[in-house]
């Protein structure tokens, strides 16, 4: 349940995946952000005679100067059979995807041109990043980024989760979202905004001042809290850190791990070269292997008043700014 004060609201199920995909298209900003496109089109795709299928939608994220990425997505409700729907139509889409890019790029381009809002700011996005033309910002797109999955699923199952991450080499991200209804039959939602851990656009314009090349497709070091006891033992004890939920998309970025220690230090103080990145037992999490002990730095720390800047779970930033930075503000 959740409350106001006044109103009490109950969890309201989705019936239908049309339900569900409304609620997608009333929400998209807040969920997706200002920087990505969502793409409600429905084609199939896939070579003829072989393997095709159609899916629910596309996201465009346009968050990185140098390499936007497009998600192909699948929307699905929790009281399906899941585990065998969606980790057989991922697959099935990664195959048709790689196997017809070309008609890939013709249904973007397609959409794109039916949607006024979204073709403005792709053409921005163009001019700005000296893409020389829609047609080439879709090769980038297509051609060069590979299969990225998106599932919004209105519960996930650990289950699930486990057997997307273990089974599909293809990164997947998943979303959830949840509907809740009033006695006044007014409707709130509930869910995480997509890859809100990662670095904001806005620090990335202001550290840009600095470091011109700085992008989100930089990103090479997850910062996150670590407790004093947890600390002590396994990162200076075991030289690795286990137990963390990583973006499918930014696993393979990593090339480093932060440490921010909670109160009373409250600062950031070592970090530590990732030699491997392995599924934690039998979780859809995972433990980060150092390739050598975590090295002290100057301390980087919170702020005065701040304390919506300390990490509470793992946050993606570039080690050149943790480099050169003397609080958590220049980093978050």
């Amino acid at each position: 349940m959740l409350w106001n004060g006044t109103i009490s609201y109950g969890i309201e199920p989705f019936e239908t995946e049309a339900e569900l995909e409304k609620v997608i298209l009333t929400v998209q900003n807040p969920l997706f952000g200002n920087n990505r496109i969502y793409l409600d089109v429905k084609r199939k795709i896939g070579v003829k005679g072989k393997i095709n299928n159609i899916p629910d939608g596309y996201l465009i994220d346009l968050t990185s100067h140098k390499k936007p990425v497009l998600y192909v997505v699948e929307n699905e409700l929790a009281k399906h059979d899941s585990i065998k729907h969606i980790a057989v139509q991922l697959l099935e889409f990664s195959i048709s995807f790689e196997t017809d890019p070309l008609k890939v790029k013709k249904i973007l381009r397609e959409a794109i041109c039916a949607y006024p809002e979204g073709l403005q700011k792709i053409q921005s996005y163009i001019a700005l990043n000296n893409f020389e033309n829609l047609d080439y910002f879709l090769e980038k797109l297509v051609h060069e980024g590979g299969f990225n999955g998106l599932v919004i699923i209105d519960e996930l199952d650990d289950e699930l989760d486990k057997i997307l991450r273990k089974r599909l080499t293809a990164p997947i991200e998943i979303l959830t979202l949840q509907r809740y209804k009033s006695s006044l039959g007014d409707y709130l939602y509930q869910f995480d905004p997509f890859m809100a851990d990662v670095i904001s656009n806005t620090h990335l314009e202001v550290s840009s001042k600095n470091n011109s090349q700085l992008d989100s497709s930089d990103f090479d070091t997850v910062v996150v809290p670590a407790r004093e006891e947890g600390f002590q033992e396994t990162v200076i004890g075991e030289h690795c850190w286990h137990h963390i939920r990583i973006h499918s998309s930014m696993k393979d970025k990593i090339k480093y791990i932060a440490f921010y220690r909670t109160a009373p230090t409250s600062a950031i103080t070592h970090i530590a070269s990732v030699k491997d990145i392995q599924l934690w037992e039998d979780t859809s999490k995972y433990i980060l292997y150092f390739s050598e002990p975590a090295k002290e730095i100057n301390p980087i720390r919170l702020p005065v008043g701040s304390k919506g800047l300390a990490p509470q779970g793992p946050r993606y930033t570039a080690k050149t700014l943790i480099d050169s930075a003397k609080t958590l503000a220049d980093i978050f």
